[in-house]
């Protein structure tokens, strides 16, 4: 093995993006495929656009300018605010970026102006979930003096839900809007062409034919990645929740108490654990930490096995129960919630090996 890995299945990855743009293509709306969950990986990203998303939408533009670098020629939407200091690296690397503040959007017109070109942005408003976006009092207001800028052009609004405040996407939300739209379509004189409505967690809305048809945009990763909708958490009808899964190896395996012995404190990390005095346990030690990856998203495929913990460099797994009989230099495997696979893609400890690219 030599280090813990990652196994991507791109044609799952592609077979999730056809199930999610098919769905939205029912109801009128454009798929974003979001790669930032994998570190903007180009392999990613091909197998979303072999899958029919209409462009990728990244965080980081080191991760855009990945994607380029390789190739990949989709339009690229940059979905962090830009920062003030980056405004050049945004107008050069993206081509749509989703904007919120006046001074950045202003750094962004003289950037482009300066390139003598024009950047398009989308204009974010905060519905409630507290993350980023224009208070809706402010939204009118701000759009027009965008307007004004020389170098932008304002061509749609997006929200956000679910993110931060955990708040779900519900057919009033879509609605207050879709009404926020048209106040700013009347006070620019122009209609937008862009709505963007949300990401993953929008999915049972559009199912239901709740979502307003002038919504006509989501920007969609962990349904596509993962195979699943972000508010309940659960399996998206067609899609695989396999496409990416941990791999590491058993460094030592040892029956041992269930319980520490002596006067404790907290760990490494400063958190004060409990500990169920449950008699001897078969414990396997793995190769991998916190500081590869968020151990919490990680679920064992066997059955029988349990995370009890891990400090930066190991993970602690019971393996009383296993199916498997486990020994060292054996190999375990673990589903991966959406933090853990951030986190596993984005390590320069962890080895990434792809199935199934074109």
């Amino acid at each position: 093995m030599g280090r813990p890995w990652v196994s991507v299945d791109l044609a799952k990855v592609e077979e999730n993006a056809c199930a999610i743009v098919r769905l939205c293509g029912q109801h009128g709306i454009s798929v974003t495929g979001v790669t930032k969950g994998t570190c903007g990986s180009p392999e990613v990203g091909r197998a979303m656009l072999r899958g029919g998303v209409a462009s990728l939408g990244e965080s980081r533009l080191e991760n855009a300018a990945r994607l380029r670098a390789a190739g990949v020629e989709a339009p690229l939407m940059l979905l962090r605010i830009p920062a003030l200091s980056r405004v050049d690296e945004v107008v050069q690397g993206v081509d749509l970026s989703l904007d919120s503040e006046l001074v950045v959007l202003e750094g962004l017109a003289a950037a482009a102006r300066r390139r003598k070109g024009v950047h398009p942005v989308i204009l974010m408003v905060d519905l409630g979930d507290l993350r980023e976006g224009i208070w809706p009092d402010d939204l009118v207001p701000l759009a027009r003096a965008v307007a004004k800028l020389d170098g932008l052009r304002v061509t749609g609004l997006g929200t956000n839900l679910t993110c931060y405040g955990g708040v779900v996407p519900t057919e009033e939300h879509m609605q207050r809007f879709v009404a926020l739209v048209d106040e700013v379509e009347r006070a620019l004189g122009q209609r937008l062409a862009w709505l963007s409505g949300g990401s993953s967690s929008a999915l049972s809305l559009i199912a239901a034919g709740a979502m307003p048809p002038r919504v006509n945009h989501v920007r969609i990763g962990e349904a596509i990645l993962l195979g699943r909708e972000t508010v309940r958490r659960e399996p998206w009808p067609g899609t695989a929740q396999d496409a990416f899964q941990l791999h590491a190896e058993v460094v030592e395996r040892k029956r041992k108490p269930s319980a520490p012995g002596g006067p404790r404190t907290a760990d490494a990390f400063g958190r004060y654990r409990q500990f169920e005095d449950r008699g001897l346990r078969e414990r396997a030690l793995l190769d991998v930490g916190r500081e590869d990856v968020d151990v919490e998203g990680l679920t064992p495929l066997d059955p029988g096995m349990e995370v009890l913990g891990a400090s930066s460099d190991y993970l602690v797994v019971d393996v009383t129960q296993a199916e498997a009989d486990v020994r060292v230099g054996d190999e375990v495997a673990f589903a991966l919630s959406y933090g853990a696979l951030l986190a596993a893609m984005d390590s320069a400890y962890v080895d990434k090996r792809y199935r199934g690219d074109l």
